[in-house]
């Protein structure tokens, strides 16, 4: 397996990364938007005990809807979903959205989104609201992702660390699959006996560079924070219905869940959106294996599933490398520096 060009979400032909953050004078958080090529299929898992959400009921398989246009993801907890408002609007005045009219202004933009629990890394009444969507939607491109402290990563917490945004992606067959996520988790991400990040054996050839630690670190003893999430998307550039991009979702949790432990707790609104562009048939490069006939999309759809897992993991890990202290919660690069 080998990774895009970029390592990172945006390898899925069409999909577009923005991060707005504020950072100092008592801010802390910050909102990251995934723009969506047109048509494309949209899924959710989530498996946290606190999660924040908004549009997830849509997603459900035998709901009307079948494609989204964007995902945004934030910092500000529940107040933090204010933030899709300036989404919707950034498309909407694009003309981008799901038809409810004759005229192209007509259109009512499907913006799903989820938030973390960064409250406390700033002062409490400084939080994303729709400005912060708006801003990320004007700052998305393609190509590589700014990751680490920025965007809805911002004031993110990796249990004991600092932690923040990653992506990553690999080639499957003639498919990519992609990942970014947001790591905020009550779980730790690191042996700390060690330094070395527990996913670490995930990692692609050279892809996290430099020799592991292998020896404890000195992390000063900050109070833990007791309400997390971590958020994120998964995309393929395949032709998936709802139901199999859920299954895409599902396996994405997979990969957290190897690379923060313990994941998906009471304290953690652990969610993962699918997108699937639809730019390639399922079947695409041989994935079927031994099956053919109407099993031949299970057995692609299980290579896609797989590798979702693998590569979140490895957004997770890329999160922590890439993280740099905020408000006195070290990064792993201060504790481990290699």
């Amino acid at each position: 397996m080998i990774p895009g060009p970029a390592n990172a979400i945006t390898d899925v032909s069409g999909v577009l990364v923005g991060h707005h953050q504020r950072i100092g004078a008592g801010w802390a958080t910050g909102t990251t938007v995934v723009l969506a090529p047109d048509a494309t299929v949209g899924a959710v898992d989530g498996r946290g005990g606190a999660p924040g959400t908004r549009e997830t009921d849509l997603l459900a398989p035998e709901n009307l809807v079948q494609h989204v246009n964007a995902v945004c993801l934030s910092g500000g907890s529940a107040y933090g979903l204010a933030s899709a408002d300036g989404v919707m609007r950034w498309l909407a005045a694009e003309h981008i959205g799901f038809p409810v009219g004759t005229q192209p202004h007509h259109v009512v933009p499907i913006v799903p989104a989820a938030v973390l629990f960064d409250l406390p890394a700033g002062d409490w009444g400084n939080r994303p609201d729709a400005e912060f969507g708006y801003a990320a939607c004007q700052a998305a491109t393609a190509g590589p992702v700014a990751q680490g402290s920025v965007g809805a990563g911002t004031g993110a917490r990796l249990g004991s660390l600092k932690g923040g945004v990653g992506t990553a992606s690999a080639r499957v067959g003639g498919c990519t699959v992609g990942a970014l996520a947001v790591a905020n988790a009550a779980g730790e991400a690191v042996d700390r006996n060690t330094g070395v990040p527990l996913a670490a054996d995930i990692g692609l050839a050279g892809e996290f560079g430099g020799a592991w630690p292998h020896r404890p670190g000195d992390i000063p003893s900050a109070p833990r924070a007791v309400l997390n999430t971590t958020i994120g998307v998964v995309a393929v550039d395949a032709a998936l219905t709802k139901a199999q991009a859920r299954r895409l979702a599902v396996a994405a949790q997979d990969g957290l869940a190897r690379a923060v432990r313990p994941a998906h707790s009471m304290f953690d609104g652990d969610t993962v959106f699918a997108l699937a562009t639809g730019a390639r048939p399922l079947e695409d490069g041989g994935a079927a294996g031994a099956f053919g006939g109407p099993g031949r999309w299970a057995a692609a759809l299980d290579r896609l599933c797989a590798a979702a897992a693998d590569t979140f993991a490895r957004a997770v890990v890329h999160a922590l490398l890439a993280a740099t202290a905020v408000n006195g919660v070290p990064a792993y690069r201060d504790v481990w520096p290699r």
